[in-house]
């Protein structure tokens, strides 16, 4: 039998949070102990000291991430990760986000002679104009390259991004997808209870994700305004939590404001929905955009990342030429106004979803940690 391996796992987030990054990584590392790994997640201290999974953890100490009330950066703890990993050594380590704590997770593994891998999650540079910081994006991007360009490969969840990462100099880059779980995600959890809690009477839009400037807001109001106008009665609902909730819903009285919602009830009211806008221009991927195809919705959203990758355009969703508003709202204006060809498309995206499992994802993700902690050549299966 084969010995078990170990592999140090580096990030910011991780569950209760409710991200793209931590539900992803979650997932790899359940897969993993699944496969003989033995898991340490190196990450900071949440506000929150409840551990609810089987998973080893050092905890480092880490500060509030301005903008994203209730998530940390950890601080870069080299003494300790160096203390640690000399006396219990990892066969690789894998650096989930970029920050101080990754930084110095990878001049420590270097020291120590110890291969790393890297993922690329979030297209930091990209946020910056939302956050008036505009002006050092390329000195973000730069740091970025350097940073992934230590490491023996980059993994990233779509192939277009890996195209443009290794267009702007990131060498060994590697495409590992995303799956979904669709016996959470399904239509069959629509709620009458909910909806009627809604007072929907007609079509139900919504929105899931942070309420942050980077996901373009404005995008959904104003495609939800063309919606209201060939639909009057439709409701608009925002799932999610975020620097900008108490702003909109101060804007948007008429709207239906939740929170943040996990598990079975944020599947729930993804299934109660009906129209699921996705505006946002910053993502790397963007799991939500599977998770609505899922639970049977039609997706609307721009023209790349996961959506570009899994909507079949005019049959399991529409989508937006890239950052084109007048095609969006066009986009929006014309899906509401055609409740069957609607109908259709919600079929269409849940056949379309149903061959997206999590199993090959986490055999892709262990097939390059498991080469590059044996030195060997990277490569994935065809």
């Amino acid at each position: 039998m084969e010995s078990m391996s170990s592999i140090a796992l580096v990030t910011e987030t991780w569950p209760p949070e409710i991200n793209g990054v931590a539900m992803t990584l979650s997932r790899l590392t359940h897969g993993l102990s699944e496969r003989n790994w033995q898991v340490t997640l190196v990450r900071p201290q949440q506000q929150s000291r409840e551990i609810v999974d089987t998973h080893q953890h050092l905890l480092v100490p880490g500060l509030p991430i301005p903008g994203y009330a209730g998530l940390r950066f950890g601080l870069p703890m080299s003494r300790m990760l160096f203390k640690r990993w000399s006396e219990q050594r990892p066969d690789v380590v894998h650096i989930a986000t970029q920050g101080p704590l990754g930084w110095a997770a990878m001049k420590v593994a270097k020291r120590l002679n110890l291969p790393v891998t890297t993922s690329f999650h979030t297209n930091f540079h990209r946020y910056c104009g939302h956050y008036g910081l505009k002006l050092i994006s390329q000195s973000v991007a730069s740091y970025l390259r350097k940073f992934h360009n230590q490491a023996t490969c980059t993994m990233t969840p779509n192939e277009p991004l890996s195209q443009s990462l290794r267009q702007d100099g990131y060498q060994n880059v590697f495409t590992v997808g995303r799956g979904i779980d669709t016996a959470l995600f399904n239509p069959a959890r629509r709620s009458d209870a909910l909806r009627a809690e809604w007072q929907a009477n007609d079509m139900v839009v919504i929105y899931v994700g942070r309420i942050a400037a980077e996901k373009n807001l404005r995008g959904v109001t104003e495609a939800f305004a063309r919606v209201q106008a060939v639909r009057p009665n439709a409701k608009m609902v925002w799932v999610g939590d975020g620097p900008q909730l108490k702003n909109m819903r101060e804007q948007y009285p008429q709207h239906i404001f939740v929170g943040a919602k996990r598990g079975e009830e944020l599947a729930t009211y993804y299934a109660s929905a009906d129209i699921f806008l996705f505006p946002s221009l910053t993502e790397t991927f963007g799991n939500v955009v599977l998770e609505a195809m899922s639970s049977g919705l039609a997706v609307v959203a721009y023209r790349y990342a996961a959506a570009e990758s899994y909507i079949e355009h005019g049959k399991s969703g529409l989508l937006a030429k890239f950052g084109d508003v007048v095609d969006f709202n066009a986009q929006a204006t014309q899906i509401a106004s055609q409740p069957e060809r609607m109908q259709a498309m919600r079929l269409a995206a849940r056949t379309a979803i149903e061959s997206v499992p999590w199993d090959e994802v986490c055999d892709q993700f262990e097939t390059l940690i498991r080469l590059a902690a044996k030195g060997e050549p990277l490569c994935l299966p065809a």
